[in-house]
């Protein structure tokens, strides 16, 4: 009966084993919180591995102390680079803690800072199911969720006329027998299910997205067609015959196109398209079964253009004051947006910004007709090959109706087929914004009818570039209807000299031999055209240093600076020779900020930026030496720190800050993260009577009623899909606050006045308030 005698054996041994093991479990408590308590985490955590895989029992006991220990230590690899170790131990802790949603958050939070926003979004979804009131990992997810399912696709699939348009050109081509089908950039597969509805034979689809290949793989098997639908996780370019699709195809489908055509990469995936992927085309002439030819949907387009006026766009894109609060903008400086094109730029970059031009806030005024500004045909491929080194198309453009010149807008008309297309001009309802080329260096931004706009349009790098803007004038000698009508040999003009007078009169400013040039956000230009936010702050930081040491602060100066640059820093000097010790002034604001120049006019002061960027630095400098103020008026204050995160700290060891103006709301409207924590550090580093800028902030809430929000944030239903299901698998990324809204230009209905929802106190928190009831 060896059965019988081995039992008692395990059970004895079982005994014993079970006392070296409570023993070995007690002495790496111990030994873990004695690690903890000398801060090493490494250690420590290599204990807890240890207690917890030989006592689950201890899971609940151990847990929370287990987490503080993990996150420690994650921190120390983090910063060590130990990336692979870090990962390491999280999947150590999941496979013991597998539905734990704060290990869950926390890992999805490292991979999201590596760039694995994928996998990130996985995790923090997988945390919000486990807790559904986790607030913490619920704004985690919505975060990423902006970055892995970009909103417009709410927006195309809920356009019933685009989808409409397509799918009819798609079944028209797969009825004259275009059978085998490939969709590049799938997104949701809608365009691969029309074609396989259409009865198409064979079709694949290739996204790159992680997420979206997984969501298109779901929405294919809910309307049961994963059986005639290959979906590959690829980009289009690394798809090869016969290892990914067994043979060339009869028909492409896209819709890679942005405001620009270009800028998704159309021209580059059709050319490979055409080279490796689709059937020869059918040439002019020829009959035969489309089965055997290639052809592309879309076919071609028309991109257009027009000349406007926008406040909205100039003050975005154009530093058009030059003096904010009594502090001159030098000339040699130039401040330039991110869209700003030059012809001989080595960067490739989007060379345009985005409108909804019906929605854009104060409205447009046109300033010239529409114009053509180019053709392409996508079934060409000589010409597709063409387009990035053809010589750039000198266009000029009579213009219709004074004003200010502050952009080109541009749109296009898709052309599916000979019978279907879909136009994305401001005036249609469509789901498409308006490329938009804010222009740049004239001498003189008003233009008049008899004027025109000169401009040179290319597809350099395969993005639609329009550069080189000069404007015309009525008065220049030069016989205008000859020479500026749109063709490609625009100037090819008879007579020499008459070009040569005209290329001198343009309206161009030479650049200064010395000008440095500044690249800003469209919003930190916004913000320096912001004339009553400077001097606000200027007027709130002259209140409080004059409170601290009434006689310590130079009043006249601000007047000086005015009237003479040059006697600003005489100032200056006499104030430091009478009062020795300065005030302190901190601006952490994020991005570019002069407040801090602002405050060294306010007398005895010393101020400090936080600025990151050196190009920054530099033009800092650069006007501080342009009002004349000495060389060390303004300190870099990241220079002082060892880390960002110190940025908040004493200016000298026995010196407290007199002013700490912190960054309170983000461009898009919402609070930056933090900020309560920011105001508690920042209120302990301040000196008797000194302030936080902003003191405090109102916010206030309107309910509305709003069509286009709801059409802008999920899927409605299954009609405007033309019946297919895609709705409840997109829509698990919704995400329930719309950020970067224009209540002036937001088409709704108010359903109630503003009312006053929060006050955020950063001087004194007790006072905060809220108000949550909207009649």
């Amino acid at each position: 009966m060896p059965n019988s005698r081995a039992r008692p054996r395990r059970d004895t041994g079982g005994g014993a084993g079970a006392a070296g093991r409570n023993e070995l479990v007690s002495r790496s408590l111990q030994s873990a919180e004695h690690c903890l308590g000398a801060q090493d985490f490494g250690t420590a955590y290599a204990h807890y591995l240890l207690v917890l895989s030989l006592a689950p029992e201890l899971n609940d006991d151990v847990k929370e102390t287990f987490q503080y220990t993990l996150f420690r230590w994650a921190e120390e690899l983090d910063s060590l680079n130990r990336t692979q170790d870090l990962l390491g131990c999280y999947e150590q802790a999941l496979e013991l803690f597998p539905n734990d949603e704060v290990i869950c958050n926390s890992m999805g939070e490292h991979l999201f800072r590596m760039g694995f926003r994928d996998e990130a979004a996985g995790y923090f979804h997988k945390a919000v199911k486990l807790n559904p009131d986790f607030n913490d990992a619920k704004e985690n997810f919505y975060r990423v969720a902006n970055w892995l399912v970009e909103r417009w696709h709410f927006i195309m699939l809920n356009d019933t006329k685009r989808n409409t348009v397509y799918n009819a050109a798609i079944q028209k081509a797969v009825c004259l027998g275009s059978k085998s089908v490939l969709d590049i950039g799938a997104g949701t597969g809608i365009l691969s299910m029309f074609a396989k509805k259409a009865g198409a034979h064979s079709v694949y689809a290739c996204e790159l997205s992680k997420t979206m290949y997984e969501l298109a793989c779901d929405v294919v098997a809910a309307n049961k067609m994963e059986a005639g639908i290959k979906l590959l996780h690829m980009k289009s370019l690394d798809i090869e015959i016969p290892k990914h699709i067994p043979e060339r195809v009869s028909l492409v489908v896209t819709e890679t196109v942005d405001a620009g055509l270009f800028g998704e990469g159309i021209v580059e995936s059709l050319i490979h398209a055409w080279e490796h992927l689709l059937l020869q085309p059918k040439t002019k002439g020829e009959n035969g079964n489309c089965e055997k030819y290639g052809k592309v949907i879309p076919a071609s387009a028309v991109i257009f253009g027009m000349a406007v006026q926008c406040e909205e766009i100039r003050r975005h894109h154009r530093v058009g004051v030059k003096d904010v609060a009594g502090i001159c903008l030098p000339e040699n400086v130039k401040f330039q947006s991110p869209a700003y094109s030059s012809v001989d730029t080595e960067e490739t970059v989007e060379p345009y910004t985005t409108e909804k031009m019906s929605r854009v806030p104060g409205g447009y005024s046109p300033l010239t007709e529409c114009f053509e500004i180019m053709t392409v045909d996508f079934n060409n491929l000589q010409e597709l090959k063409s387009l990035a080194t053809k010589k750039p198309d000198k266009i000029g453009i009579p213009v219709t109706k004074e004003g200010t010149l502050d952009a080109i807008v541009v749109w296009f008309v898709l052309q599916l087929d000979e019978e279907h297309s879909l136009s994305t001009s401001p005036s249609e309802e469509t789901c498409w914004e308006q490329a938009v080329y804010p222009v740049h260096d004239l001498a003189d931004y008003w233009i008049k009818p008899g004027d025109h706009v000169m401009m040179e349009v290319s597809c350099q790098d395969y993005y639609l570039r329009i550069q080189s803007i000069s404007v015309f004038g009525s008065e220049d000698e030069m016989d205008v209807g000859k020479s500026f009508t749109k063709n490609k040999d625009l100037f090819s003009v008879g007579n020499e000299a008459e070009l040569c007078s005209a290329l001198a009169n343009l309206q161009t400013r030479q650049p200064d031999a010395v000008e440095q040039t500044c690249l800003l956000e469209s919003t930190e230009i916004a913000l320096l055209n912001n004339i009553p936010y400077h001097e606000g702050f200027k007027m709130a930081m002259r209140k409080v240093l004059s409170s601290l040491t009434p006689g310590k602060v130079c009043q006249a100066m601000d007047t000086h600076c005015q009237n003479n640059a040059v006697s600003c820093g005489s100032g200056q000097n006499n104030c430091e020779e009478s009062t020795p010790e300065p005030f302190y002034v901190l601006d952490v604001s994020e991005g570019f900020s002069i407040l801090p120049i602002i405050a060294g006019t306010l007398g005895q002061v010393k101020p400090y930026s936080s600025v990151e960027k050196d190009q920054h630095r530099i033009i800092l400098d650069l006007i501080c030496e342009a009002n004349h103020f000495p060389k060390e008026t303004l300190e870099f204050w990241l220079r002082h720190v060892e880390d960002e995160s110190a940025v908040l700290q004493r200016p000298k060891s026995d010196k407290l800050w007199s002013i700490i103006i912190l960054d309170v709301i983000e461009p898009s409207g919402l609070i930056q993260q933090e900020i309560m924590e920011k105001a508690a550090i920042s209120r302990c580093l301040l000196q008797s009577g000194g302030k936080i800028f902003p003191q405090y902030v109102l916010m206030f809430g309107l309910l509305v009623e709003s069509q286009t929000l709801v059409e802008e944030s999920a899927v409605q239903g299954t009609e405007r899909t033309l019946g297919l299901n895609i709705a409840p698998f997109i829509n698990q990324f919704q995400v329930p606050i719309r950020v970067f809204l224009d209540l002036s230009s937001l088409p709704c209905i108010p359903l109630s006045k503003p009312v006053e929802l929060l006050r955020l106190d950063l001087m004194t928190p007790y006072l905060n308030t809220s108000n949550r009831e909207v009649k």
